[in-house]
C-alpha cells in the first residue's frame, strides 16, 4: 500500500503543471463560452468549415424562376401586378412540376390579373404561398393570400438571424398568432415533392421535437447546439446544410419563363420557387457563405435560401446526405478538456532538454501542426454533418500551455534561488527530477570532455570598446551553443571566448564519444556562419581550435550551499585544455582514449597524428588531427590548401611563449614566403642574450607546437603601419614540416588588425606575380 501511494504521490509531483494546467484551462474556456465571449468566433470557424467543404453538384431537383432588376424593366414596374404571376403559374403548370412555392407575398390584390391568379390559387394543390409570421407587432407580419390560406397551402418565409445578422438556421415549423401550426416554405415543398415517392413524416418517440423521413432523422435546434450560447430557439429550427454559396440552383429569369423561352419540360418533376432576386427587392441575406475573410459579403437571395432547405430535406430522405448535427454538452466539455491536456502536456514535456526533437518527430509538428490537426478532425466531422467545436478546444490548448508557463515562470525564482549557480539546462532538468540531485559532492565518472578556444581573439578584444566585444562573444557562442545543443553536449562553462563541454554527464548515452567528435566538427563549420557575420560588421574573421579527451573525472556539485556549480575536476580535464593549447584555428585535436572511445579509425577519419608531451604528463602522447567522421553523422572537415608565395624577406625578433609567459631568448628570423594563414621564417641566427643568461636553444624555436611571438623590425615595416609596438606584433605557432634547413613553417595565430590587413595585401600581390609568371613561362 505504501508502495503504491509513494508511485502516485512521485506520479503527480513528476505531472504536477499538467495537473493544475488542465483544470483551470478548461474553467476558463468553458467560463468564457458560457458568458458568450466565443460565439461570434465559433461561427466564423463554422462558416470557414461549411466554405472548405468539397464542392457539391447542383440539385436538379430543385430551381428557381427569379425576379430580376431587368424583368422589372421589362415590365415596367417595381411592383409586379397579379397577372405577370399568374401567367408565370400557368407556363409552369404546364411543364408539369411536383410542386410550385411562390415567395412573393400576395395578401393584397395587385391588378391587372388578381382574379386570374385567384383562380390558379384555387385549382394548383401544389402551389405554396407565404406568410411572415413571426413579429413583434402587427406591422411585423404579413398575412397569406387568402385563398391559399383557405386551403392551408402556406408556409412560412421567416429566417432565423444570428446576431451577426447570417442566415444559419431555419424554421421548420412554427405557430401563427392563432397557435396555428406552420411548416417552413422550403419543408412544406419539400414534402410535396416526397409524396409521390410515399415518403411522409413520421414522428419520433424518443425525442419531442423530431421527426423522420425514411431514415433521416430531423432534430430540433437547442439554445446551446454547436457553438451557440442561449440562442432563441422558439419554434422548431434546424441547422440549415447549404449546399453552396449563391448560383448553387438553377436559375432562370421571369421574363423568359413568361416569354415562353424555356424548355416545355424544364420544371418536369421539380420543385420550382419563384422569388425577388433582385438588389432593389431588398430580400437578401448574409450567410456562411457570403465572403471569406478581407472580401466583401456577397447576400443570398431569400428564395434561394427556401431553395437550399428544400434540397436539404429531399436529399436527407433520397440520398442520405447528412444533416448537420451537433455534440450534446458533455461530449464537448470532454473534447475541450482533451485539448487543454494536449496543450498542457506538451507544453510540460518541451521542459526537458531530451523531448522536443522527438515530439517534432513523431508529428505533432509545433503550433502549427496541432492547428492544421484539430482543423483537419474539425473539417472532416463538418463534411460528414456534425458541427465539432474548434475555437474552445484550440483556446483550451493555448491556456493550458500557458498555464504550463506561468507555472513554471511561478516556479523560476524558486528554481533561480536554488539552481542559479548551474549554466546548464539539461543539468536543471536533471537536478529538478531527482531528488538526490541537490545533494553537494560528486561521482567518478569516465566522460569526454571537449574544449575550445579562439584563435588570437584577445588581441583584436584590445582594440575595441568592450560593448563591442561582448557582441562578437555572444555572436560565437550562440553559434556554438547551437550546435553544442543539436548533440546533445552539456555545456559545464563559458570563460571568455572558450567553452567547457562535457559529453556523459550529468547523462551518460552510450554514444558520447562520438557525438563530441561529430559536435567538434559541427561546431568549426558554424564558424563560416559566425565569420559571414564578422565580414558584415567589419571585422577579421575569427578561427577556433578544440580539444577533445576521455577519461576518469569527478563530476557533481562544486562549492557550498550558499554558491556552488555543476563541474568536473580531474587531472584528465587539465589535459584537454592543453591538448587544446596545440591547435590552430579550424583544428580537431583528441587523445587516443578520445580515438578509442568514439570508435577508432573506423569512425574517425585521422589526417595526421603526432607525440606531444605536455606539461605534467610523464610520457609522451600521441595526439591525432581529426578529418571528419563516418555514419550516422557523415561530417567532414574541410580544410584549404596552403600554397605559400615568395616574398621579398621581412625582419622579424622571434621569441619562443611558455604558456603566456615570453622567453628572454630571441632570434632574428625572416619572413621570406606567405601565405593565406601563415608562412615560412628563415632563421638568420640567435641574438645575444643579456650578461648571465643561458644560450639560447634552437629547439626552442624549431619544435612543432611551439608558440612564438613575431615582431616586425623598423626596417621593414610599412609608412602606412599605425605606431606603437603594439601594432606590429604577430603570434605563431609551428606546424611539422618537411625537413628545410634553416627555415621553420608556422602559422599565425593572432595579429594586430593593421599588420593582419597588410600581411594580407603582401599575400595577394605575391599569388598576383605567381600567376601571372606561370602565364608568361615560356612553354617546353
Amino acid at each position: 500500500m505504501k508502495s503504491w501511494a509513494k508511485m502516485l504521490k512521485r506520479w503527480v509531483w513528476q505531472w504536477r503543471g499538467v495537473l493544475l494546467a488542465v483544470p483551470t484551462a478548461t474553467g476558463f474556456v468553458l467560463g468564457m463560452r458560457e458568458v458568450g465571449l466565443l460565439q461570434g468566433l465559433e461561427w466564423l470557424a463554422y462558416d470557414q468549415m461549411l466554405q472548405a467543404r468539397p464542392a457539391e453538384a447542383p440539385d436538379q431537383r430543385v430551381a428557381i424562376v427569379g425576379i430580376t432588376d431587368a424583368d422589372l424593366q421589362r415590365f415596367g414596374t417595381t411592383t409586379l401586378p397579379d397577372g405577370v404571376y399568374a401567367q408565370a403559374i400557368e407556363r409552369l403548370k404546364a411543364m408539369g412540376p411536383r410542386a410550385i412555392g411562390l415567395d412573393i407575398y400576395r395578401d393584397l390584390p395587385q391588378e391587372p390579373g388578381h382574379a386570374s391568379l385567384v383562380r390558379l390559387f384555387n385549382n394548383t394543390d401544389y402551389l405554396v404561398g407565404i406568410a411572415k409570421v413571426r413579429g413583434e407587432t402587427a406591422a411585423d407580419r404579413v398575412a397569406a393570400p387568402p385563398a391559399l390560406a383557405a386551403k392551408g397551402q402556406v408556409g412560412t418565409n421567416d429566417f432565423v438571424v444570428d446576431a451577426d445578422g447570417k442566415v444559419r438556421r431555419v424554421l421548420i415549423d412554427t405557430q401563427d398568432t392563432e397557435n396555428n401550426k406552420i411548416y417552413g416554405l422550403g419543408l412544406y415543398l419539400a414534402l410535396l415533392y416526397l409524396d409521390p415517392e410515399n415518403i411522409a413524416p413520421e414522428t419520433v418517440a424518443a425525442e419531442p421535437g423530431a421527426f423522420q423521413l425514411k431514415n433521416a432523422i430531423f432534430r430540433r435546434f437547442r439554445s446551446h447546439d454547436g457553438g451557440y450560447i442561449r440562442a432563441n430557439d422558439a419554434g422548431n429550427q434546424l441547422l440549415l446544410n447549404y449546399r453552396g454559396g449563391s448560383g448553387s440552383f438553377e436559375t432562370v429569369s421571369l421574363r423568359d419563363l413568361v416569354d415562353g423561352k424555356l424548355p416545355t419540360n424544364w420544371a418536369r418533376d421539380r420543385v420550382v420557387l419563384i422569388g425577388n432576386i433582385s438588389e432593389s427587392g431588398r430580400d437578401l441575406f448574409l450567410t456562411p457563405y457570403s465572403g471569406k475573410p478581407l472580401e466583401l459579403p456577397q447576400r443570398m437571395a431569400g428564395v434561394e435560401i427556401h431553395a437550399h432547405f428544400t434540397s436539404e430535406v429531399i436529399a436527407a430522405a433520397l440520398d442520405n446526405r447528412p444533416l448537420l448535427t451537433t455534440w450534446q454538452e458533455p461530449i464537448e466539455w470532454l473534447w475541450i478538456v482533451g485539448w487543454a491536456a494536449i496543450g498542457s502536456t506538451l507544453a510540460w514535456l518541451l521542459r526537458l532538454p531530451d523531448s522536443r526533437r522527438w515530439i517534432a518527430i513523431w508529428g505533432i509538428g509545433g503550433s502549427g501542426g496541432l492547428v492544421l490537426l484539430l482543423w483537419g478532425i474539425c473539417q472532416g466531422a463538418m463534411i460528414q454533418g456534425l458541427w465539432v467545436p474548434f475555437v474552445p478546444p484550440l483556446l483550451s490548448w493555448l491556456v493550458g500551455a500557458t498555464m504550463v508557463a506561468l507555472y513554471l515562470a511561478r516556479t523560476a525564482g524558486q528554481i533561480r534561488n536554488t539552481f542559479g549557480r548551474y549554466l546548464n539546462n539539461e543539468v536543471v532538468a536533471n537536478l529538478l527530477e531527482d531528488p538526490e540531485g541537490l545533494k553537494m559532492g560528486g561521482e567518478r565518472r569516465k566522460i569526454t570532455i571537449l574544449t575550445s578556444d579562439l584563435r588570437g581573439f584577445t588581441a583584436t578584444a584590445e582594440r575595441l570598446p568592450p560593448e563591442r566585444v561582448i557582441e562578437i562573444i555572444n555572436l560565437y557562442l550562440e553559434a556554438m551553443a547551437d550546435a553544442i545543443t543539436d548533440f546533445q553536449g552539456t555545456i559545464d562553462e563559458f570563460m571568455g571566448d572558450g567553452i567547457l563541454v562535457l559529453f556523459g554527464a550529468p547523462t551518460t548515452r552510450s554514444d558520447d564519444g562520438k557525438r563530441a567528435i561529430a559536435c567538434a566538427i559541427a561546431m568549426q563549420q558554424a564558424m563560416g556562419g559566425v565569420n559571414a557575420k564578422m565580414r558584415e560588421m567589419g571585422y577579421q574573421p575569427l578561427e577556433m581550435g578544440i580539444g577533445i579527451n576521455t577519461g576518469e573525472v569527478v563530476v557533481g556539485n562544486i562549492g557550498s550551499y550558499k554558491r556552488a556549480k555543476y563541474g568536473v575536476v580531474g587531472a584528465q580535464v587539465n589535459l584537454t585544455y592543453r591538448i587544446e593549447s596545440y591547435t590552430i584555428g579550424g583544428q580537431i585535436l583528441i587523445t587516443e582514449s578520445a580515438l578509442e572511445e568514439a570508435g577508432g579509425s573506423d569512425y574517425v577519419k585521422i589526417a595526421a597524428t603526432q607525440q606531444v608531451q605536455p606539461k605534467g604528463v610523464p610520457e609522451p602522447i600521441t595526439i591525432y588531427d581529426v578529418g571528419g567522421v563516418g555514419a550516422p553523422y557523415h561530417l567532414t572537415l574541410e580544410r584549404a590548401q596552403e600554397t605559400y608565395y615568395p616574398i621579398a624577406p621581412l625582419q622579424f625578433t622571434a621569441q619562443p611563449l611558455d604558456g603566456k609567459h615570453v622567453s628572454s631568448q630571441a632570434w632574428a628570423v625572416a619572413l621570406v614566403e606567405l601565405s593565406t594563414k601563415g608562412g615560412w621564417l628563415k632563421i638568420q641566427g640567435a641574438i645575444n642574450p643579456a650578461s648571465k643568461a643561458p644560450a639560447p636553444n634552437p629547439q626552442a624555436l624549431t619544435k612543432p607546437l611551439t608558440n612564438l611571438k613575431l615582431n616586425l623590425a623598423e626596417a621593414s615595416a610599412p609608412d602606412t603601419l599605425p605606431p606603437g609596438p603594439e601594432n606590429r606584433e604577430v603570434y605563431v605557432k609551428v606546424l611539422p614540416s618537411p625537413d628545410r634547413p634553416d627555415h621553420v613553417l608556422v602559422q599565425f595565430t593572432s595579429k594586430s588588425p593593421a599588420l593582419g590587413q597588410w600581411l594580407q595585401s603582401l599575400g595577394d600581390r605575391a599569388q598576383a606575380t605567381a600567376s601571372e609568371s606561370n602565364t608568361t613561362a615560356p612553354q617546353a
